[in-house]
């Protein structure tokens, strides 16, 4: 992952050195060498997913490919922000650090849960969580209510990330009853996520809090370019706006089919998907096939994008 570009662009050699210079050890050796068990650890993977992204981004900003627009889906809105010259590369890839350690601490290893819901609609899949959430909440009154905590019922939409498919997230035991009902009112599939954490929930809380508070120590900027936040999917101008979207997407739905409209609303028509993996590549074909979709994560990949933005 990045290594390509690492080898063949200065300019992306510089980002994953000043990563390693901001986080105070060798994340570029973990991206590139492994071992696997420590990249998947969330503190690590996500820097490295940023980190992968703004040195794709820099490239192509080295051969003159300038965006009008920008979006990120969850950790990606760091990227965007990036790109945008909302705040540094080296504020971000440790705020990053910092949030996937926070997401980890947040829930106990299997108390929460996440699954995929596929080929049914986001409002439905909205009002069977409710009905969850409603089901598994006794009544004020009841014995039951004595021992209850609320955080055992929390199940929600998580990402919206096509037509076609919708993370849910929240307690492990909601989170398997909505993915029953869903299957039962119609989804083609329901599918457990193997997660570290229940991303986008109430249950993030905790997390969303010491966020907040690593937030306010860094300055952000306002964006040179607009970018579309997750959880309003309204654009963001200002770099108050920005540091509140990022706060607020830790415990809300990232909304990205809206993100994504939003966009196509402004006229954009050509879309540059940047870092590892081509997975909203393939979200944009669910959202509007009609769209010219890039991408960059290796010299390859940029040749054929440079190529298709010329032709």
């Amino acid at each position: 992952m990045g290594r390509d570009l690492y080898d063949n662009f200065g300019v992306a050699r510089a980002v994953f050195d000043e990563a390693d210079e901001a986080l105070g050890f060798a994340l570029s050796k973990v991206i590139f060498d492994g071992p696997e068990e420590e990249l998947k650890l969330t503190e690590h993977t996500q820097p490295a997913i940023l980190t992968v992204s703004v040195a794709a981004a820099r490239v192509l900003a080295e051969r003159g490919v300038a965006p009008a627009f920008a979006a990120g889906h969850s950790l990606g809105e760091y990227s965007a922000h990036v790109a945008a010259g909302t705040l540094g590369f080296a504020d971000a890839v440790r705020t990053v650090r910092a949030r996937g350690q926070y997401m980890q601490q947040a829930v106990a290893p299997g108390v929460g849960a996440m699954a995929a819901i596929l080929g049914l609609s986001a409002e439905l899949i909205e009002t069977i969580c409710e009905q969850v959430t409603d089901e598994l909440t006794p009544l004020p009154n009841s014995a039951e209510a004595k021992t209850f905590s609320a955080n055992s019922a929390v199940v929600a939409a998580a990402n919206l990330n096509s037509p076609e498919q919708t993370v849910i997230s929240g307690a492990a035991g909601a989170v398997v009853r909505a993915a029953d009902l869903c299957k039962q009112a119609g989804a083609k599939r329901a599918v457990m996520l193997q997660v570290s954490a229940p991303f986008h929930c109430a249950l993030m809380q905790p997390a969303q809090d010491a966020l907040a508070n690593d937030l306010k120590a860094i300055v952000f900027g306002d964006p040179g370019i607009p970018v579309a936040a997750n959880v309003s999917a309204a654009f963001v101008t200002s770099g108050a706006a920005a540091k509140e979207a990022l706060v607020q997407q830790v415990t809300g739905a990232v909304r990205w089919v809206e993100c994504v409209q939003l966009l196509i609303a402004q006229g954009v028509t050509q879309f540059i998907e940047v870092g590892p993996g081509k997975v909203l590549s393939g979200l944009m074909r669910q959202i509007d096939r009609e769209q010219t979709m890039l991408n960059v994560d290796n010299s390859a990949a940029l040749e054929k994008t440079l190529a298709a933005l010329a032709g």
